[in-house]
């Protein structure tokens, strides 16, 4: 009895596991696709003659609305149930909006194909974070997360690459956008492959007791708010790129190679800390938090090997922010209201690190040290807030 039971736990963790990396190939796939096209839609809008206004607004307004359409798929997602449906749904606008690109004759044309790519991003999100969660409770929240997040950012570093490559042997823009029809269909048809083998993911999730409650606990929205000003406080890269390129500390050719630098420190970062955190918790993620707000004296004011320095610590608060902050939410949120509590950490999240782009942007035009003071400060505080939900769930009073 004793045998069949370990054999069935052995079960449940490798068919757990399998849906996991098949969310994680999606996600590569998708990452190609994505990556790769917004590594190159800047000049494709100059080409058409859009101001560095025009494209500043495009791509502020297309990560507002990828963040801020997760509050209202998240909460439909959890209303109706349909979590494939909306995640399918979500992938193939976002996907599907790349190559289309290729098709744009003009410059509002390519806009509203970008925003919709981004606005596919945010319908699909929530629905399938939660899907995730149901997964990662087989195999541990935050190395499934973890793991997750580490294929992501392969795809991330891959498409900016096939990209560059492609412009490389004299290619266009254009055909740039075609060649990622390639990923993208790769990505949808993985993504179906999932939903035919696992049809019902919430049976991946060993059912506990518990009490149902009214609503989503104290200790969620104290942590959602730490998340928010970590996020608030987190420098964009285009203003880490710009400081480089401005007082000349980074060539213009090392700095996307800084970028991928960061990016492969994000995926290690991911698997890492996932696995700490299973271990020790939110602890795992002060610390990492603690750490990774140093990056900003090291960019801003470092030179060579100290900016460098500093994007690695850049890329592993990526990471963090990117696996275990998620894995957090689906180990204290009930898993009828996961694909809301979703919604809600990526909405606040993403609405913060838009207001927190434009703030130190403004500040930079003043001064470096300001930047560096707000940026700090913001991470710092966000600690004390992960501290008390910490306690609280350790208490036992998720309230």
């Amino acid at each position: 009895m004793e045998d069949e039971i370990v054999k069935l736990d052995k079960n449940a963790t490798l068919s757990a596991t399998k849906f996991v990396v098949l969310l994680g190939l999606v996600s590569l796939f998708a990452d190609i696709t994505y990556e790769g096209a917004r590594s190159i839609t800047g000049p494709y809008l100059a080409l058409f003659g859009a101001s560095a206004a025009v494209v500043g607004f495009v791509a502020g307004f297309g990560e507002l609305v990828g963040y801020g359409l997760r509050l209202l798929s998240g909460y439909i997602s959890d209303k109706t149930q349909k979590y494939w449906t909306i995640t399918i749904t979500g992938y193939t606008i976002n996907l599907i909006a790349v190559p289309l690109l290729a098709l744009a004759g003009n410059w509002p044309l390519a806009a509203v194909l970008m925003i919709a790519e981004r606005t596919g991003k945010a319908i699909r999100t929530p629905a399938r974070d939660a899907m995730l969660s149901h997964a990662t409770k087989q195999i541990g929240h935050g190395w499934g997360f973890g793991l997750h997040e580490a294929m992501d950012q392969i795809g991330a570093m891959l498409g900016p690459l096939i990209v560059a490559v492609i412009l490389y042997f004299k290619g266009s823009y254009r055909s740039g956008f075609v060649v990622l029809l390639i990923p993208a269909l790769l990505a949808l048809a993985t993504l179906l492959i999932a939903r035919f083998l696992y049809p019902r993911p919430h049976d991946l999730e060993i059912k506990l007791p518990h009490l149902k409650s009214k609503g989503l606990s104290r200790s969620f929205w104290v942590y959602v708010l730490g998340v928010g000003l970590i996020a608030a406080g987190y420098a964009d890269f285009p203003l880490i790129a710009y400081h480089f390129e401005k007082v000349s500390s980074v060539s213009q050719s090392w700095i996307p190679i800084f970028y991928s630098i960061a990016m492969a420190s994000d995926a290690v970062a991911a698997l890492l800390f996932g696995r700490l955190f299973d271990r020790r918790g939110i602890t795992v993620i002060m610390v990492a938090s603690l750490m990774a707000m140093f990056f900003a004296p090291l960019v801003f004011l470092g030179g060579f090997y100290a900016a460098l320095f500093g994007m690695i610590l850049w890329g592993m608060g990526m990471g963090v922010q990117e696996s275990i902050m998620r894995a957090f939410i689906a180990g204290i949120v009930p898993s009828e209201k996961r694909g809301t509590a979703f919604g809600i950490f990526n909405g606040l999240y993403g609405l913060l690190w838009f207001l927190g782009s434009l703030a130190l942007g403004f500040l930079y035009d003043i001064s470096i040290f300001l930047v560096i003071l707000l940026s700090m400060g913001m991470q710092f505080a966000a600690v004390f807030l992960f501290v008390f939900a910490g306690y609280k769930v350790k208490k036992g009073t998720v309230s």
